[in-house]
């Protein structure tokens, strides 16, 4: 199963929906933001074998980085920002910004097979985008 790919996803289906519909986020969105974000964890509890720490590791860095993702395609959303570049850099910052925090918690072991789920090729690909834009 490929980790980060599914990370990804879950970034599209938080992000875009966000952005073009920002009138109905609200409690349902928080709902469904944390029912993501617990499939998330089991995932990769089962995959990485993580100790009950890195669960909770896990959990919070999800947690704030998924909420401030939505948050700041939000602000865009409300300034009516149509480049959908802007929103591809918000979703890169933050599937970076947990690319480093994930390697703080995961041993070598779990951080390998993280990177063989996905996360490698993904990386590669925000990297690419990067490049790009500069």
């Amino acid at each position: 199963m490929k980790i980060f790919g599914i990370s990804l996803a879950v970034l599209a289906t938080l992000s875009f929906p966000c952005a073009l519909h920002a009138q109905e986020l609200g409690s349902e969105t928080d709902e469904q933001l944390r029912e993501v974000i617990e499939h998330q964890i089991e995932t990769y509890t089962d995959l990485l074998d993580l100790e009950y720490w890195q669960v909770f590791y896990v959990d919070s860095i999800m947690t704030h980085d998924y909420t401030a993702l939505t948050a700041e395609l939000q602000e865009l959303s409300d300034s009516k920002v149509t480049n959908t570049e802007a929103y591809e850099r918000v979703q890169d910052k933050w599937a970076e910004q947990m690319y480093n925090a994930y390697r703080e918690v995961f041993n070598d072991q779990q951080w390998q097979k993280y990177l063989k789920a996905g996360a490698a090729r993904d990386k590669k690909a925000r990297d690419k985008r990067e490049a790009r834009r500069q």
